[in-house]
């Protein structure tokens, strides 16, 4: 039977979805981190093998798969790209193959394939767009040395910086401090401690994303460190929404907000409103419709349609 694939490969797990000519869903599971970049050698291969392996017991080779779409970070790297391309080759698939980047499925998967924005503010932040003419344009999503503003890593950051800030006397007291210390098993009030974490090379950028919850108690509380935080961070995510509302002339579009901070910290979600309603009024907020490995199916139908597909028993 032909079947549509899509892969959502995360940093720590990697989505599946097989859909048949009329989309009906006939399979959907997790493997391991497709993990493109990473440090770990052959970990994109072992995720897309258990991937190739799962479908097998479903009665779904990867040599019935038609068309295939895998969206995850840093997929644009052409070494990437080729050995995503060859280890798929060594497991039969024979198929359409669309490679794009984590944003795109998404995007694809909140709006159903219709034109308009997603801003995803997770670990990082980015928006990304797609007009009714098929012009994209991406704002933000640079990483978090130099960007990711308004994101999980940024939010957690600015808490730790406003505890130090508190600590020496630049700033009031925070509500914040007593609660970090506390998720970090660290003695209370121990700046020396803290630093040691912050800096610790071994510490990843997650770590500090894992902050960032704390912020709703502490601005609930009225904590006006935390609340220049949520302020911060919401003013940060409009600026993305804008820049790519401007340039794609979707001002009258929608944008569907993705990812931790924005479905789950209400300060800095009621705020991005706020400040979304006066610079685009007109600019409608969206709940998605379905998720990134559904988008991934989509993109994979957009690239050969069930019509060209061969229908069943066709050669693949």
């Amino acid at each position: 039977m032909d079947y549509w694939l899509g892969l959502d490969g995360g940093g720590t797990r990697t989505t599946v979805c097989a859909e048949d000519a009329a989309g009906t869903e006939l399979a959907r599971f997790e493997v391991g981190a497709l993990n493109i970049n990473g440090e770990r050698a052959g970990a994109a291969e072992e995720a897309l093998a258990e991937a190739a392996r799962e479908l097998g017991r479903r009665g779904l080779p990867l040599a019935g798969c038609v068309s295939l779409a895998v969206g995850a970070a840093g997929i644009s790297n052409p070494q990437a790209r080729e050995r995503l391309t060859g280890a798929l080759a060594a497991l039969a698939f024979r198929g359409e193959l669309t490679l794009a980047g984590d944003q795109e499925t998404a995007l694809a998967g909140a709006l159903e394939g219709r034109p308009g924005i997603a801003l995803i503010a997770g670990t990082g932040s980015i928006a990304y767009g797609r007009s009714e003419a098929g012009e994209t344009h991406r704002a933000g999503g640079f990483g978090h040395l130099i960007d990711d503003e308004g994101s999980g890593y940024a939010i957690g950051r600015d808490m730790l910086a406003a505890i130090v800030r508190a600590a020496d006397g630049r700033s009031r007291p925070t509500a914040l401090a007593e609660p970090v210390f506390r998720q970090l098993g660290l003695e209370p009030g121990s700046l020396p401690e803290l630093v040691r974490w912050v800096y610790d090379p071994a510490r990843p950028k997650s770590s500090v994303a894992a902050l960032a919850p704390l912020l709703q108690p502490a601005c609930e509380a009225g904590d006006a460190a935390a609340l220049g935080i949520a302020r911060r961070a919401a003013g940060a995510l409009a600026e993305l929404a804008e820049a790519v509302a401007v340039r794609l002339g979707l001002g009258r579009g929608e944008l569907a907000p993705l990812g931790s901070v924005l479905l789950r910290c209400a300060p800095v979600r009621d705020a991005f409103a706020e400040r979304l309603a006066e610079r685009l009024p007109q600019l409608r907020l969206t709940a998605a419709s379905r998720d990134a490995a559904s988008g991934a199916v989509l993109l994979a139908r957009r690239a050969l349609p069930a019509a060209a597909g061969g229908g069943e028993g066709a050669p693949c």
